[in-house]
């Protein structure tokens, strides 16, 4: 059996009775992480741009559009547009090998299941949604490169192909066109990391969830691609210099086991890369070892050092714009040192443009230590204080709160939905939004 044909016969073939609770617990909690951060999401410039884009497109279907209950789109552009709010504050999941699962999947499958004329259960869209996520962990898993910082911003490249599998899934294509699906989708990959720290890296989110359900749809009406897209290096295998790619157990193989099940993903506490999390809690530690001996002064700081691992794409020294700061180590621990907090507010441009907060920018020292390797599962981040007498007030990071390792509680994620989704929702939204994902498998 070759790799592609037994992706598409599993993504067939897989049926509700296998998810497992550990499964559905777990996808549900990226259900609804997912939607609070998309609805912030919709109050966004680039959310707009892209909205304001679609809207020049008209369409019998209609899909709504997340936080606008007045406005609609055909399926495949709510998706681009939903997806571009799941990613533009940089605050949806994360999962490792590196990727942003949930917003490449779910904004195609609620776009998707409103405009098909049977409308699936609450089960079978748990389902397709798993199916995109395992089909992304299992691709992810085809190079070691995946594991560290790959040359390709990683959802672009494996979550258009997540949701192709996952409206494949929910539109009940046969085995033979699921791995069509796949092969259209591979077309639609690959987004270059330059475009990191600007309004263009939310478009990657949007183009993979739209691309893979544009891909699904365009099978369903008969086109047909490689359907060996994953096993070949000229295919799939394009964007990993180190591609080695394996068959996927089949729903009847006694092997098989969610990837979900094994490997839990990331929830976000700030808005910002995944990476920003470990410097800024460092922060807070360094900050707090301070004021155990003195108060907390940052006239008084004459260096601060960062020992952070090596990466281009997220050292910026001096950002002027929100998407800069989302991914400069260097605002981060400044925000968190001065703030004692880095909230969804701290990336707004009066505090980026703050005197304060630039003087304590100019005192900064980027280390990157050997054994400090840009990898989510073995990076740290250490922050060293050096006050004007001398004295040195250091902390380190090796987990920070949220992440695989170290998971938010049921409480803190549903209190992350409830300060995202009320941005833009009533309460009573707010409150039947849990009730209806707390219960979506009934």
């Amino acid at each position: 059996q070759g790799i592609t044909e037994s992706f598409a016969a599993a993504i067939h073939a897989l049926n509700s009775a296998q998810l497992t609770d550990g499964v559905i617990k777990r996808s549900k909690r990226m259900i609804v992480d997912t939607l609070g951060v998309g609805l912030i999401g919709t109050r966004t410039d680039v959310f707009n741009k892209a909205l304001t884009y679609s809207q020049l497109f008209n369409s019998k279907e209609k899909s709504s559009i997340w936080g606008n209950s007045d406005m609609s789109l055909p399926a495949h552009y709510a998706a681009f547009v939903n997806g571009i709010a799941v990613h533009s504050m940089d605050f949806d999941d994360t999962w490792h090998p590196a990727t942003h699962p949930s917003g490449a999947v779910l904004p195609a499958l609620l776009a998707l299941a409103e405009a098909m004329p049977r409308k699936p259960s609450g089960l079978e869209l748990l389902l397709a949604f798993n199916v995109g996520i395992e089909v992304q962990g299992r691709l992810l898993r085809f190079s070691r490169e995946a594991q560290n910082i790959p040359e390709f911003h990683p959802p672009s490249v494996v979550g258009v192909m997540g949701s192709a599998a996952a409206s494949a899934k929910l539109l009940g294509l046969s085995a033979l066109q699921c791995s069509h699906a796949l092969s259209v989708a591979a077309s639609s990959a690959g987004a270059p990391l330059a475009n990191t720290a600007t309004q263009t890296k939310p478009l990657h989110i949007g183009n993979a969830t739209r691309r893979g359900l544009e891909a699904a749809q365009l099978v369903q009406l008969g086109l047909k691609g490689n359907p060996d897209i994953l096993d070949i290096d000229c295919g799939f295998g394009i964007y990993y210099r180190d591609y080695n790619p394996s068959v996927m157990p089949g729903c009847d193989d006694s092997g098989f086991e969610w990837t979900l099940e094994k490997q839990d993903v990331a929830f976000k506490r700030i808005p910002a890369h995944l990476g920003m999390h470990w410097v800024a809690d460092a922060a807070l530690a360094a900050r707090a070892k301070m004021e155990e001996v003195r108060s907390f002064e940052p006239r008084e700081i004459i260096r601060l050092t960062l020992r952070v691992p090596p990466s281009k794409y997220i050292n910026c020294p001096l950002p002027t714009s929100q998407h800069q700061a989302r991914h400069s180590f260097q605002f981060n621990a400044c925000s968190a040192l001065l703030d004692n907090k880095v909230t969804v507010d701290s990336f707004n441009q009066m505090q980026i443009n703050r005197k304060d907060l630039k003087e304590l920018l100019s005192k900064v020292i980027i280390e990157t230590p050997a054994d400090n390797k840009p990898s989510f599962e073995n990076m740290y981040s250490e922050v060293e204080l050096e006050t004007n007498d001398g004295q040195h007030y250091a902390a380190k990071c090796n987990t920070f709160y949220g992440h695989w390792r170290k998971p938010l509680s049921q409480e803190d994620l549903i209190q992350k939905f409830k300060s995202n989704a009320s941005a833009v929702l009533t309460s009573e939204g707010v409150e039947g939004i849990i009730d209806v994902i707390e219960n979506l498998e009934n």
